[in-house]
């Protein structure tokens, strides 16, 4: 096997079992930001031994084996006592490692999906609930703190000190990893939903790379809630959550073009949207909507989205119900990206003179200056009210602040577009 093909696999290996690595190393060691660092460096030294030794038959266990080495020899630096040296020594010397068995008994509990319930398990008390979705993000999904900073639209320096703080925070509690269970499980809720919100949020929109999707975060997103969705069959938000990313994956197929550049949605072809899907969405939102929670953030969301995938055409889209629906979710989840959002429905539904009054007091928000989506917003707005000019410049300036490849190509399209005045 080539080495180019050896690194793959290592890092195959380790974005799957990431999560698992974290929680066994963490239960040892009792310090999340050090067992995310002996994760991280089992990797870098499978990545320079493999391709001499080939991969190990068990290279999960290959990383926890070698993640504990690597926390014995520091132990042993720091002098550290030695009954916590003979406690993550004995398991290396039996004859087979047997971490991975271990942890998966440990994680033993209702939920019945270790990812799902490490996500729980992150989302502690102790910490806010900004931090608690930032490290969850971080520890179980591997985003980069750039991408976790692009989903809150705040500075990157500021997710990494929350980072930061709630490892400390962890570490300084003396707490392990325990699955939650009953009220403070139901506690932990709203911070769960919004972890798996921002997953499938970078997926559906990736803030960096060359493509504009991530599919397989999506898919994780959605398998992760139809888990929780039997998990508390009576929470209305779940699925709300679940018919909003439903009704928004029926659209993948039409996103994007055969350059991998996105397609709006009223140029999108229709008849390539998944019916299956969208017959979900619609099911899970009438669920929610029963349960008494047609207010809530993510049905109403998704009440959004399914005027979308109700319209045969994009002629016939209800855009004033869905600014109908913007003005009630403004309401109950005020934000700026929901506000911006709320201006182009309006722009739809009542031309775009309508839209640039809404957007006016957006623009000294701190939140939005360097949202892409701002200032392309304000471009296609001015371009439906022929200022071809400044919509040019609109859209240039959009492209200079998009961080994924893909969006910066669309926007730059558009810019063109426009022509030279």
């Amino acid at each position: 096997m080539e080495a180019s093909d050896t690194h793959r696999v290592a890092e195959t290996v380790f974005r799957i079992e990431r999560a698992r690595l974290i929680a066994g190393l963490n239960r040892m060691v009792r310090d999340v930001g050090f067992a995310e660092d002996l994760a991280q460096e089992a990797l870098v030294t499978a990545l320079s031994e493999w391709p001499k030794t080939g991969v190990p038959q068990n290279p999960a266990g290959w990383l926890m084996a070698t993640a504990k080495r690597r926390a014995i020899d520091i132990f042993r630096r720091r002098r550290m006592q030695a009954q916590k040296h003979t406690e993550i020594g004995h398991d290396l010397s039996l004859e087979r490692d047997t971490t991975i068995e271990e942890v998966e008994a440990a994680m033993d509990d209702d939920i019945g999906d270790e990812r799902l319930s490490l996500i729980f398990t992150a989302c502690h008390s102790l910490l806010s609930v900004d931090a608690r979705v930032a490290l969850t993000l971080r520890l179980i999904v591997g985003l980069t703190t750039e991408e976790i900073a692009r989903a809150f639209l705040v500075g990157e320096a500021t997710i990494a000190q929350r980072i930061v703080r709630a490892k400390k925070t962890l570490a300084g509690s003396g707490l392990t990893y325990e699955v939650p269970r009953g009220e403070d499980r139901d506690r932990r809720l709203t911070a769960v939903l919004e972890v798996i919100y921002l997953i499938f949020n970078e997926g559906y929109a990736a803030s960096a790379g060359d493509d504009a999707m991530r599919p397989q975060l999506c898919a994780e997103a959605m398998r992760l809630c139809r888990i929780l969705s039997g998990l508390v069959p009576d929470e209305p938000e779940v699925h709300g959550l679940l018919a909003l990313m439903e009704l928004h994956a029926s659209r993948f197929p039409a996103r994007t073009g055969a350059d991998g550049a996105p397609v709006m949605i009223t140029e999108q072809n229709r008849a390539r949207w998944d019916r299956l899907l969208i017959q979900h969405g619609l099911a899970a939102l009438g669920r929610a909507e029963r349960l008494g929670g047609a207010d809530g953030p993510y049905a109403l969301q998704a009440a959004i989205v399914a005027c979308h995938a109700r319209a045969p055409r994009a002629e016939a889209t209800g855009w004033r119900q869905i600014a109908a629906l913007y003005d009630r979710l403004s309401r109950v989840m005020p934000s700026p990206v929901v506000d911006l959002n709320r201006a182009i429905a309006h722009s739809m539904a009542f031309g775009p003179e309508t839209g640039l009054e809404l957007l006016a007091p957006l623009e000294a928000e701190p939140a939005l200056q360097g949202y892409a989506g701002m200032p392309a917003a304000r471009g296609d707005f001015l371009l439906r009210a022929g200022r071809r000019a400044e919509a040019k410049a609109a859209f240039e300036k959009a492209a200079r602040l998009a961080g994924n490849a893909a969006e910066r190509r669309f926007l730059t399209a558009r810019a063109a577009a426009c022509g030279g005045g």
